[in-house]
């Protein structure tokens, strides 16, 4: 036994030192064992105290670190949004522009004008005696362009709509006016102005006189009365004529369906 153990004792260095190159450390298979290196001292009790107060503190965060979310500044509180303000009736249309003269047209100075839903009449003041052939007039289907030769032109413009050439003409009244009839190529129609360069008028405030009515062909006149009565209708605050037939024939539908519920209906 004590043979065999000599023969693995032997066996082993052979191999160690084949490995490392070296013998077998001290204390190894009964070997004397080299000394443990002593541990270190514990500090004292004054030692541990005086090496704690010579630390700098830890932070606070680090001591009790907040949860996420925890601990942070609250969001500021949105700013209520603004009331949307209170929507304003919307005041009756009366449009812009010049009052118009009775005549439905304007004094200008220079010149007048006037007019109804087929033409339109200009006028134009000239020195007494003044004769036709030292006029210059020229009446285009766009522009209009009138004045005494030898002299700046008194109207130079274009129309503020197309005429019919064919059906215009122009005179000379006592030597002291020049009349235009200017003929309009879209009927049932008011004019703002005569020619663009000029301020216009109110065409809301045109009112048609009624005397003048029964000079009217039929679908004319009553092209026209229609016209007083949807503008009399909307200075008053009530519906037109067109209006007023919707209100009509939904009422009558209405009368002939009393099962049906009407009281989302709204008038187009």
């Amino acid at each position: 036994m004590e043979g065999a153990e000599k023969r693995v004792r032997e066996l082993f260095r052979v191999n160690y030192r084949k490995v490392h190159g070296g013998g077998v450390k001290k204390g190894f298979f009964g070997g004397p064992a080299a000394p443990p290196k002593p541990a270190a001292p514990l500090p004292t009790a004054a030692e541990a105290l005086e090496a704690s107060r010579a630390a700098p503190p830890p932070a606070v965060e680090d001591i009790n670190p907040p949860a996420d979310g925890a601990g942070a500044a609250a969001p500021a509180a949105a700013a209520p949004a603004e009331a949307p303000a209170a929507a304003e009736e919307d005041a009756v249309d009366e449009g812009t522009g010049l009052t118009p003269s009775s005549g439905n047209g304007y004094d200008y100075g220079a010149y007048s004008w006037g007019q109804n839903l087929q033409e339109v009449t200009v006028s134009i003041p000239v020195p007494a005696g003044t004769k036709a052939k030292t006029l210059d007039i020229d009446i285009r289907k766009d522009r209009l362009k009138v004045g005494i030769k030898g002299q700046p032109p008194i109207i130079d413009d274009e129309l503020a709509e197309a005429v019919k050439t064919d059906d215009c003409f122009w005179n000379v009244n006592d030597g002291r006016e020049i009349e235009i009839q200017l003929q309009k190529q879209a009927g049932m129609c008011w004019w703002d102005r005569v020619v663009k360069g000029a301020e216009p008028i109110n065409t809301k405030k045109v009112e048609p006189e009624n005397s003048k009515l029964s000079d009217l062909d039929g679908e004319t006149r009553q092209t026209v009365e229609k016209m007083m009565f949807d503008q009399r209708q909307k200075q008053m605050g009530l519906p037109t004529s067109e209006e007023q037939q919707k209100q009509d024939m939904l009422k009558k539908f209405m009368e002939q369906h009393p099962e049906m519920d009407f009281s989302n209906a709204k008038m187009m």
